[in-house]
């Protein structure tokens, strides 16, 4: 077999049943194997290299299995780099693949020539461009390992054109099944870690457990709700940790921070002795640029990363180790001790707090005004969608609501934003990649509409995959973020933020997407409905409030 098809069954052979990409004079070869060969596996073709990125991210997020991302040399190359330097962030395990020109013709100024070593390293878990055939399966098996063990995160193999049309040992053609999911080989905590963080934590008054992503990377969402009912103990959650427990669990704060926090879910961060961060960098939006905890707060750390721990706050204790495997050794301790804590009261606490919290956000939910407030979407999403539901959100005027407001029913990845490096046009590319990975959830997709301009052309790849996707707009005619923040932070002096108002409906209805334009309040939940229950996809453009004329949930400019 030649290289391009030992490339093909090597992904086979790793599990890999999706693939999103775009074609390219580079890639004749490899697409030539993908037609040619049986192997099960299905190509999504995207309209640009971000997107198959950010598809492969999204797909990635809700399996738990490697997503896997293709593009040309050169140009298709470098739009490859903002989905992968999200997804190694954000820890979650992603393949980038980049043909390349001929190892023959380098140096010798041909088209679409990059140093692709080079231009992914320093986004990239680990990454190579292959120099000769026979090394293929092997690096294939070095880049699965990469991205599925220790902290997930991105690589990217460089595939020059000759080398696909050179010749591979097809005994070589395997895989280790261990790396066809992560966490890959999870290491447990070394002995005594668990001990000490309960003797830590059962000595405190007012302790506080702040969740990342890493509890849902690591699938720790069953023993963490166990830890927390069985010492009554506050959980609060970072935006990428939403879904470490429900937000219906009565032990779950919810968000705090600097987006998506509220002065309410604050309260419990600076009252608290001590901290436990779990699968949490502790960085500057869940501390709210490390304002807390405060100097003095004693701090427990784990995390399946050592260099994280003790990276910004001095820590008492620190555990290293796989989240879930260290859970289940602080609950096996728990078990063992005959005498523990009589609870921490964070139940009725917490009760208290989200009464005073909803008290407020249902007020604004039901405004009549125009346009309409940001609170009611969320509102009318609440009423419309299944507990089931995937909500992709991109990190612009949508997101500080949802995850201040937006009640998730379910542990897991069910709420998903590209928070590491907040790059607009994420959420309508990642949700075709969620619902490739889970078609049976209903996927919904909120942008602001300067994010719908970055990545409008996918309408078409939704379509043609006949993805019944909800798209919800908030159209408020401006890079909303930067306009608040011009408000708050430079007195309101405005400069290049505004554009023109766009009929987002129409130009979804011209891809064939089914659409609605709300402007009127009452009108909005019966429109939503519609949208969710369509068979096919939809875009409902609301006409929304802006957010420097709102009471966004976003600390510095609250109030």
């Amino acid at each position: 077999m030649n290289g391009a098809e030992a490339m093909v069954r090597m992904l086979e052979a790793h599990g890999v049943q999706h693939i999103f990409g775009l074609c390219g004079d580079t890639t004749l070869p490899f697409y030539d194997a993908m037609r040619g060969l049986d192997h099960g596996m299905t190509h999504v073709l995207t309209r640009d290299e971000r997107s198959a990125t950010y598809m492969a991210d999204g797909y990635s997020r809700v399996t738990g299995r490697p997503g896997v991302a293709e593009g040309p040399s050169g140009g298709g190359a470098t739009y490859l780099l903002p989905g992968l330097i999200e997804a190694t962030e954000s820890s979650y395990a992603v393949l980038g693949i980049t043909t390349d020109i001929s190892v023959a013709s380098y140096g010798k100024y041909p088209l679409t020539e990059v140093d692709q070593n080079a231009l992914m390293r320093p986004l990239t878990k680990w990454n190579t461009v292959i120099k000769q055939s026979q090394h293929i399966p092997r690096m294939v098996r070095t880049a699965f390992k990469a991205m599925t063990t220790g902290r997930s995160g991105a690589v990217h193999l460089g595939l020059p054109y000759d080398v696909q049309y050179d010749a591979v040992d097809p005994s070589d053609i395997w895989a280790d099944p261990k790396h066809q999911s992560y966490p890959a080989y999870p290491q447990a905590p070394e002995p005594g870690a668990a001990e000490a963080a309960i003797d830590a934590i059962l000595s405190a008054k007012s302790p506080l457990i702040i969740c990342g992503g890493g509890i849902v990377i690591a699938g720790a969402m069953a023993e963490l709700s166990r830890l927390a009912t069985r010492l009554d103990i506050p959980v609060a959650t970072s935006i990428s940790g939403q879904g470490s427990l429900a937000e219906t669990h009565a032990n779950c704060l919810g968000v705090v921070g600097s987006n998506g926090g509220t002065d309410e879910t604050w309260e419990m961060m600076e009252a608290a002795d001590l901290v436990v961060f779990m699968g949490c960098r502790a960085g500057s939006t869940t501390t709210s640029r490390w304002e807390a905890p405060a100097p003095g707060t004693r701090i427990v750390h784990f995390d399946n990363d050592p260099m994280v721990i003790g990276a910004n706050y001095r820590t008492e204790v620190g555990v290293v180790g796989d989240l879930r495997l260290s859970l289940a050794a602080v609950n096996a301790e728990l078990d063992r001790r005959t005498q523990g804590a009589d609870g921490f009261g964070g139940a009725a606490a917490i009760a208290q707090i989200k009464a005073r919290k909803f008290a407020k956000f249902h007020h604004l939910a039901q405004s009549t005004e125009a346009p309409i407030r940001p609170e009611r979407v969320v509102d009318a999403l609440m009423k419309v969608l299944p507990p089931d539901a995937t909500v992709v959100s991109d990190p612009g005027t949508s997101c500080p609501y949802v995850s201040a407001y937006y009640q998730l029913q379910k542990p897991g990845r069910y709420f998903i934003t590209n928070r590491a490096h907040g790059a607009l046009g994420y959420a309508l590319s990642a949700s075709l990649g969620a619902w490739f990975g889970r078609p049976a959830s209903k996927t919904v997709a909120l942008m602001g509409d300067g994010s719908f301009g970055f990545t409008v052309g996918e309408l078409e790849t939704v379509c043609r995959a006949r993805a019944p996707i909800t798209f919800v707009v908030f159209s408020n005619a401006n890079f909303g973020w930067i306009k608040a923040s011009q408000f708050a932070d430079k007195g309101a002096r405005y400069y290049n933020v505004d554009f023109n108002r766009t009929d987002h409906a129409a130009i979804a209805a011209a891809y064939g997407v089914k659409s609605w334009r709300v402007e009127n309040p009452e009108d909005l939940e019966r429109v939503m409905r519609e949208a969710v229950d369509h068979d096919g996809p939809t875009l409902v453009d609301v006409v929304c409030q802006a957010l420097e004329d709102s009471n966004a949930p976003v600390r510095r400019w609250m109030g």
